[in-house]
This record gives structure tokens, sequence and C-alpha cells, in this order.
């Protein structure tokens, strides 16, 4: 019975606790519906309090009756629910990702968002075992490794979990069909332009008919047992970490030698390791560069992805040259657009009242000052070694340099990252918070806005 299926999954992964809040992801398909009555019919014995989250992509046709069909659930079962929406693809040109990528973000932004709002101790989303399934195909097709063949993971950041990954999307549909329960149908999910869409509805129905009618089950726990060893060889890797990879200074190194002493695949790792830190991201990064990372012999150069790496006394770095030396040093008056030149950078400001609309914050972008403490002209240099200043919220004040490494900024970046300071003090830099002594405030009346165009 797939209620007992759902509460075994609860229980074996301690998803929830008794009197938890839960902030249910509803769209109102039927994988989401079937999540929302299952989870009611479990509320007497968890004492559950539950609330809905439905964000708007206002991607297709059906979107706005999609909405009006949620807050009648809502209404209907005296639940509470919160709904969002933002122009998906305008994201999605902006930070150029696809519009799925930038669908995911947002919507797990905003549940995030509102389950800190509501006091949710847990976010649950309705992914099922066909999910998860589909998941690995669609990896496994794309040439992934055993990292991406991890799949969905029942507890996912400590707060988002899937109580139906233990169950096949044809169980949830029957236990609708029983209930007499309506839900909302995608037309997108029909849309064999779609990748997804190609896996769910001809090869995985096919594997199923023709080969092995058992594959969703297979294949979840191929999916769980790759997650399980991934994590073995994680522990291995952070405790090889120190040892592989190095820093002198701003410089991290490689140390290739120690690596040709280790299984491949753990070097592999540690090799990816190294460039998730030099660049900030894994994007592109390809099975083959990371072996041309491992094969680069001594005194010879690898260019990956724009950066010109090279080995020395078996030590693989940036290249010196490559390294950031770029120096500026602009004074500006805010009356015209600052461009910086050596970084190809560009930024605004302007003056504004204090309004509420200001609480977007986007240290990526944007910085919220308070007018009245600002020296003009700002002057605007490229980061010095030793530069501090106290971070929004920090109890004193910071090296740069150790704020940027916790963050992950990649090394060839962190010079790039333009420094905004007022009478001598740092007010802001790209990608940090403000300082603590140039924040708003409740007082604040005039607010000075510096944003990146």
């Amino acid at each position: 019975m797939i209620l007992e299926k759902v509460r075994k999954t609860i229980e074996d992964y301690g998803l929830f606790k008794k009197k938890d809040k839960i902030l249910i992801a509803y769209s109102g398909g039927a994988d989401s519906t079937g999540l929302l009555h299952l989870l009611l019919e479990l509320r007497p014995e968890w004492s559950f309090e539950l609330f809905l989250s439905h964000f708007n992509h206002k991607l297709r046709q059906s979107a706005e009756e999609d909405e009006r069909f949620v807050k009648s659930v809502a209404s209907s079962l005296s639940l509470p629910i919160f709904i969002g929406s933002k122009d998906v693809q305008s994201y999605a040109r902006s930070k150029r990702m696809n519009v799925e990528e930038a669908a995911r973000e947002l919507r797990y932004d905003f549940l995030k968002r509102t389950a800190l709002e509501v006091g949710a101790e847990k976010i649950a989303t309705g992914h099922t075992m066909t999910d998860q399934a589909e998941t690995f195909l669609m990896r496994l097709l794309r040439g992934s490794g055993l990292r991406g063949l991890r799949g969905i993971f029942p507890a996912f950041e400590g707060k988002i979990v899937r109580p139906l990954i233990q169950v096949e999307r044809e169980e949830v549909e029957a236990y609708l069909k029983e209930k007499g329960l309506e839900f909302r149908v995608d037309e997108t999910n029909l849309d064999r332009r779609f990748f997804r869409n190609r896996v769910r509805l001809d090869l995985l129905p096919y594997i199923k008919k023709d080969f092995e009618p058992r594959i969703i089950l297979h294949l979840s726990r191929l999916a769980s047992i790759a997650a399980e060893e991934d994590e073995l060889l994680e522990i291995t890797a952070r405790e090889k970490a120190c040892r592989a990879i190095l820093r002198e200074g701003e410089r991290l190194l490689l140390d290739l030698n120690f690596l040709s002493s280790l299984p491949r695949g753990l070097a592999r790792r540690l090799a990816r390791e190294f460039i998730l830190q030099l660049r900030g991201d894994l994007r592109g990064i390809s099975f083959r560069d990371v072996n041309s990372v491992l094969a680069v012999g001594e005194g010879k150069k690898y260019i990956l992805k724009g950066m010109t790496l090279k080995r020395e006394s078996g030590r693989l770095a940036l290249e010196e040259a490559g390294l950031d030396k770029i120096k500026f040093e602009y004074l500006w008056s805010a009356q015209q657009p600052l461009e910086i030149r050596e970084l190809g950078l560009k930024f605004a400001g302007k003056k504004m009242k204090r309004a509420d609309s200001l609480l977007g914050f986007d240290d990526q972008k944007k910085a919220f000052l308070d007018l009245k403490k600002l020296e003009f002209p700002l002057l605007v240099r490229n980061r010095r070694e030793g530069d501090r200043y106290q971070p929004l919220g920090a109890p004193g004040k910071r090296k740069v340099k150790e704020m940027m490494r916790a963050k992950r900024l990649p090394i060839s970046q962190r010079g790039k990252r333009p420094v905004f300071l007022s009478g001598g003090e740092i007010v802001w830099i790209l990608g940090l918070p403000v300082s603590e002594r140039f924040k708003l405030k409740e007082g604040t009346g005039e607010v000075f806005v510096i944003e990146r165009l």
C-alpha cells in the first residue's frame, strides 16, 4: 500500500519529526497532489503542520489556471498557501542558463525563503522513484560519472525531503484515481522536444515492456548504490586533499607526482576538486579535461577553458602570467557610469529614498549603502594584499582574502573584483557583503545604490 511505503520512507531516512512544520512544493500536478493528500493522511499520526507553496513560472498558457486551482485546493483544505512568480526567461538570459535550470533555481529559492518565513523545518517535494529512474537514464546517456548517477536524494541540504522517492508514479496515479482526487496536467510533459519527456514517454516504457518490467526499481536501487559508494570515495578524497592540493600564498597547486601514486579514480576526483577551486564551478568541464590535467608533462602547459596551467617540479598551477596582476584606480563621483576598462565591467550609481523594495540584495550585482556616511568621490581600485573590513553582520574586521576563499571564489578571479572605498575605508567589494559601517539601518533616509550594468 502506498501509504505504508511513504511512512516507511519517512522513518528509514528520518525525513520528519513529530510536530514538524512542513512546506509542500505544490504545483497542482499528480505527484504533488498525491504527496499533499498522503501527508494529510499521516497528519493525525505525526501532528504535522502543513503549508503549501506554489511558484508560477509564467512559461505556459495554463499557468494562471494552475495557480487558481492550487488556491482553490488550499482553500477547500483550510491550508495556508504562498504564491511566487518571476520572469524565468529574463532571468535565464541574464544568468546564461537554460530555461529549465533557471526555473529550478528560482523555484527552490522561493521555497527556501518561504520556509524561513513560516518557520518550516522541512520542504517536501513530489519526486518519485520514476523521476529517479528517468534522471539516472538521462545522466547515463549524457556520459555522467559516479557523482552524476547518484540521482535524487531522499533528503537534501538537511531541509528538502522527498517522501515519494520509493513510490512509482503509476502508484501515485492509482492512488489519486482511487480517492477521486483532481489534479492539473502540465501539457509540456507531452512535448517530445524535451529530453526528459522522450526518456519518460518512449525509452522507459520500451525497456519496461520489451526487456525488464522492474527497470524503474532496478535503476532507483542502482542510483542509491552510486550515492553510497560516491560518499565513501568522497571521504577518502577529503583525507588525501591536504597532500594533493596545496597553497603557496595566493597560488593553488596540484601535486601531480602524489596523484600518480593513487588509484586513477581517486586521482581524477582530486583533479576535479582542484579545477573547482580554481574556477568556482565545474560547468563545461569534461572527463577528457580532467584526464588531460592529470597527463600534463613536466615543463608543459595545458589550456583549460581559457586558463593556462603549467607543470613545474611535479606541481600544476596557473601560469604566473595568468595569475591576476591587473592594477587600476579610479575616482568616481557617481554622476556618470563608471567603466573599469581593465576588467570589462561597468557600474552605475544612484541616490534614492529608503523603501521596502530595497530588501532584494544581490552581492553579485548591487550594493545598498547609507548615503549620509559616504564621502565622494569614491575610490575604486583593484584588491591589494592585506585588505580587510567588517562585512555586514560580522563581529569584526576580516581579511578579504579569507572571505573570498570562504565563498569559493576562483583564485583566477579574486583580483578582478573591484574594491569601492569611501574616506579610505572599504564599503563594498563585488561579490562580497557591504561594510557593516555603511549598511542601511532603521533610521536610514537616503540610500546610495551601486549596480553592476
